[in-house]
């Protein structure tokens, strides 16, 4: 490794332990009930938080810094903002606005105010036929693309993240990502914001009149902007440094490139905000200018003989239009080796020191793209290659390859000891300064003791990333600070930015000065005192001139559950999370059992009391345990199993006998339940919801609630013996005790595919005994052990024999049962008592592989789709669009959709958990309805209980899929 030294540099702090009480710049001296009380007189008492769970759950992003606040506060409004920032600078009490939470250096932290901006500005409206987009800060990167999919474009910006971040981290961070480089990241592509600046102003800079209202209104900032800029250009040194900087991707510091790019003071403000991290202006609202989305792509793995190879071969690849070079070192490739679904061209790779770049072509055309591979094979030729190389179109293939790049992190995140934090750090050196770079940091890492040192990163913007596991439970940070300052040497020995894509943050704020000198460092602390003199704004990130300030508030991780104890906390669950809005996520159900443990390990009792004061409700009745949080989590992580075995844990023995006595006479139990609900059904439902709630008051809410949108019950479960079956039918229970809508199929989803079956000319069986039998989620979700191995012991020898031995195929018409069922076999096949053969298949799968047999003799002229969580996490959501695709005209499917949380019963149990849950879904139907002027002639799904879910949320008539095709296909 080659040691740099900087001009300029200051002598290294001396190195000692972390620091974890508040800095001078983040102590809160007026926060407390006063501000709390002022600020839901402001906002409504429902908007203002102080209660410790809320504050702690809130407390925690992706980073490894923690700060607890001492309110949140969720603003409705850019009116609503500016208010709270007047009464915060009353108070004395610094503001930080957190949407996402999924920021990496420390800038979405609080002290004081902890301002909510996901839950009140997730707006999203497609401008122009999709060129532009106005979006609000809480809009996550996916749905705002979603939204623009089906004009073929999206976000110039393409972090990562972009399942949970949000429009307003990638304001604040000026963010990047794989593809976009800085031709079309936020600073390119942001043509307008609407902001808020301390002292109250708002401003649109769309407005016409938007630079004379900001003259007029902000003449210091105004003034003191234009006498930055006429500084900045009067010094020739100045100038070239940041023409330097801004060369590469950097968010080191405030974007000073808007002095030289632009004159007008409003437009040098607007994009100085780009990048602040909330230090200057909060942004309500931004206006982007869109990409093309090219419909033909291919990608091919590059393996060269080293780095140096890989690295040298970069600008001709850009020079050819390679739109990614995603580099990847030995350590990489040997750590994705590791990963399910490796690509076997990885896993076979025998070259000594290998290096690979993941390179990516698109085009407009297939001709077009046909031309770029025809030039590529040429260009390929000649750089070198260890291997040879297949570009492929294939999209399978290119996203196996996807999958190994972006599965790095989940890989080494997963393996790391347990109460060490992850942390995953950016930076970035002119690409010639690239291969040895790459070099000196894998050195830098091994040096300081950082075991697997995987370095990958966007190697045509010379942008590398490094991973690395620290234990900041000691408080020993001397390992971290001299790796930390060997670092600052060796980025800004090569010209580099110490902060690429990732935003400054605390972990860097000390370093601004190193990175830009004095005169530029004085710029950006001048631009601070202008827009925000009396520091209210996240104070502690971007600027500091405490050199140690990156030591202050370090993150402890202490061991809690080994469910969830690989959690980096990074907030990609969120989104997907059906009780975001209501209660907890799965990262907050995680995170603050890790805070009461933390506590106690301080000896602080009452704290970690008052931190779970609440739980029960918020993290345990409250979750759907429906799964969708392992489908997003980088680490596999599935919080519901936490949840059940919580569940299990607090269930008395009385709960737990009756569930066990239910089991065993579910038969009966499921026709009761069915047969009170056709009653009920029967009668007015005023006086029975008013019962149903005495109940509930009197014995809990473990007694389900009643309201007369729910369906009578259902019919019995079909029985059929075919010793030529080609497949066994378990239909579910739920079919039993709840029928279908009005107007349905008078079997339900069981009769609709057994008609679907009988015309393809598909014979079934059922197993014997099959009205006693259930596929074991309603114990399995409340934790009830004993009562799901009674029914597993039940279930299993007879769908055994009725498979004969796993030769059928087991199909299930409830997509969440068939969810269950699998789990079920597939437990009963680990433990030796049913054989791995067994297979469950979904019907909606099934069916879809009988309609080349299903001719449409009346076709629906339109159909609104709800997938259901079962569906996703299964893959069987395309079978289910296929279905409606063949019997519909218009097949619509809300970007909102999301799990509908019914859970079974915990809809009924809790029925404020669905309405919660679907209300994003709701109004992505009523808007479509709205656009398309009227209704849509049939609403399906595949789950009944689902169904029931989304009827209640929107009004309209839900039905199971089946039901649809089998009056399509009627004779």
């Amino acid at each position: 490794m080659t040691t740099r030294t900087t001009p300029g540099s200051r002598p290294r702090p001396a190195a000692g332990t972390a620091r974890r009480g508040a800095a001078a710049a983040d102590a809160a001296p007026g926060t407390g009930h006063a501000l709390a009380a002022e600020l839901a007189d402001l906002l409504g008492p429902e908007a203002v938080t102080t209660r410790p769970l809320d504050l702690h759950a809130k407390a925690h992003d992706a980073s490894h810094y923690l700060l607890v606040p001492s309110v949140v506060a969720a603003p409705r409004s850019a009116a609503d903002v500016a208010g709270l920032l007047a009464a915060a600078a009353r108070h004395a009490t610094p503001v930080t606005f957190r949407s996402g939470g999924t920021s990496l250096s420390g800038q979405a932290l609080a002290a004081g105010v902890l301002a909510d901006t996901r839950r009140n500005f997730a707006g999203i409206e497609v401008l122009d036929g999709g060129a532009r987009v106005r979006v609000q800060p809480g809009a996550t990167v996916r749905a705002v693309n979603a939204s623009l999919a089906r004009h073929r474009r999206a976000l110039g910006p393409d972090p990562a993240s972009e399942i949970a971040c949000t429009v307003g981290g990638v304001v604040a961070n000026n963010s990047s990502g794989m593809h976009c480089g800085t031709e079309t990241n936020t600073y390119r592509t942001l043509t307008s914001m609407t902001f808020v600046l301390p002292s109250g102003t708002v401003i649109d800079s769309a407005d016409p009149a938007a630079s004379a209202v900001f003259a007029a209104r902000e003449p210091e900032l105004h003034e003191g902007l234009l006498r930055l800029r006429r500084r900045i250009l009067a010094s020739p040194d100045s100038v070239a440094r940041i023409r330097h900087q801004f060369s590469m991707k950097n968010t080191m510091g405030y974007g000073l490139n808007a002095f030289l790019d632009f004159e007008d003071p409003l437009d040098i403000f607007v994009h100085l905000v780009i990048g602040s991290e909330g230090t200057l202006a909060f942004v309500a609202e931004a206006v982007f200018a869109t990409v093309e989305v090219k419909p033909h792509v291919a990608a091919g793995l590059l393996v060269f003989p080293g780095v140096s190879a890989a690295a040298a071969a970069v600008p001709e690849l850009v020079a050819a239009g390679a739109d990614t070079a995603e580099l990847m070192d030995a350590v990489s490739l040997r750590v994705s080796a590791r990963l399910p679904d490796c690509p076997e061209q990885i896993r076979a790779l025998d070259v000594p020191d290998p290096a690979a770049l993941l390179v990516e072509f698109t085009a407009g055309t297939a001709e077009e793209l046909a031309d770029r591979a025809a030039s590529s094979a040429a260009l390929f030729a000649g750089l070198g290659l260890a291997l040879p190389v297949e570009m492929s179109r294939d999209p399978r293939e290119r996203a196996a390859l996807w999958k190994v790049r972006k599965g790095l992190y989940s890989t080494v995140a997963s393996a790391r000891p347990s109460g060490t934090s992850q942390l995953l750090e950016d930076i970035a050196v002119p690409v010639p300064a690239l291969a040895e770079a790459s070099r000196d940091l894998a050195g830098l890492l091994a040096q300081h003791g950082y075991a697997d040192p995987v370095i990958f990163g966007h190697a045509k913007d010379g942008n590398l990333h490094f991973m690395l596991n620290e234990d900041f439970g000691s408080g020993d940070t001397r390992r971290y600070e001299d790796f930390t300052e060997d670092l600052v040497d060796l980025v800004l020995g090569a010209g580099g930015t110490l902060k690429a894509e990732h935003g400054t943050g605390r972990i860097m704020a000390p370093y601004v000065r190193r990175q830009y000198g004095d005169e530029l460092y004085e710029v950006m602390q001048e631009i601070k005192r202008l827009a925000d003199p009396r520091g209210v704004l996240n104070p502690g990130a971007v600027l500091s001139d405490d050199p140690r300030s990156y030591l202050d508030h370090l993150k402890v991780t202490p061991t809690v559950e080994e469910e969830v104890d690989r959690c980096v906390e990074c907030g990609y669950c969120e989104p997907v999370c059906p009780s975001r809005s209501l209660t907890l996520t799965p990262r907050q159900r995680i995170t603050l059992r890790r805070d009461a443990e933390q506590a106690r390990a301080e000896g602080n009792e009452e704290l970690a009391r008052q931190i779970m004061d609440g739980y029960d409700y918020s993290g345990v009745s409250t979750c759907a345990v429906d799964g969708m949080c392992g489908t997003a989590c980088p680490v596999g992580i599935n919080t519901g199993d936490l949840v059940r075995r919580l569940r299990a844990d607090a269930a008395g023995p009385v709960e737990s006998a009756a569930w066990h006595a239910a089991a065993r006479g579910w038969g009966a139990a499921s026709r009761a339940g069915g047969a009170a609900l056709s009653v009920a059904k029967a009668l007015p439902s005023a006086p029975i919801e008013g019962a149903a709630a005495l109940v509930r008051k009197l014995l809990g809410e473990g007694i389900p609630a009643y309201d007369g949108g729910l369906p009578g019950g259902g019919s019995a479960r079909p029985r059929r013996r075919d010793d030529a079956a080609e497949a066994v039918l378990f239909a579910a229970c739920i079919g039993t005790m709840f029928g279908p809508e009005a107007g349905g199929h008078p079997g339900g989803a069981s009769g609709a595919f057994l008609d679907v079956c009988d015309r393809a000319g598909v014979r079934l069986r059922t197993p014997e005994g099959l009205g006693s039998m259930c596929c074991g989620t309603p114990w399995k979700s409340k934790g009830m052990t004993a009562g799901w191995e009674h029914m597993r012991a039940t279930v299993v020898p007879a769908l055994v024999e009725a498979s004969e031995g796993g030769r059928l195929p087991i199909v299930v018409d409830a997509s969440s049962c068939a969810e269950g069922l699998a789990v079920m076999l597939r437990s009963a096949a680990e433990a030796g008592s049913a054989p791995a053969a067994l297979r469950v298949v979904d019907a909606v799968e099934f069916a879809a592989g009988l309609l080349p047999r299903l001719p449409v003799g009346r076709r629906i002229p339109s159909v609104a789709l709800h997938p259901t969580c079962s569906g996703t996490i299964a893959g069987t959501t395309p079978q289910l669009a296929a279905i409606a695709a063949h019997v519909a005209d218009e097949v619509f499917t809300p970007a909102e959709a999301g799990c509908c949380a019914f859970a079974g019963d915990r809809g009924l149990l809790h029925p404020e958990l669905t309405a919660s849950a679907t209300a994003p879904e709701a109004g992505g139907i009523a808007e479509a309805e709205r656009a398309r002027g009227g209704r849509f002639a049939e609403y399906a799904s595949s789950n009944r209980t689902c169904e029931i879910g989304l009827a209640r949320a929107t009004e309209r008539p839900y039905r199971h899929i089946l039901e649809l095709l089998a009056e399509a296909t009627r004779p």
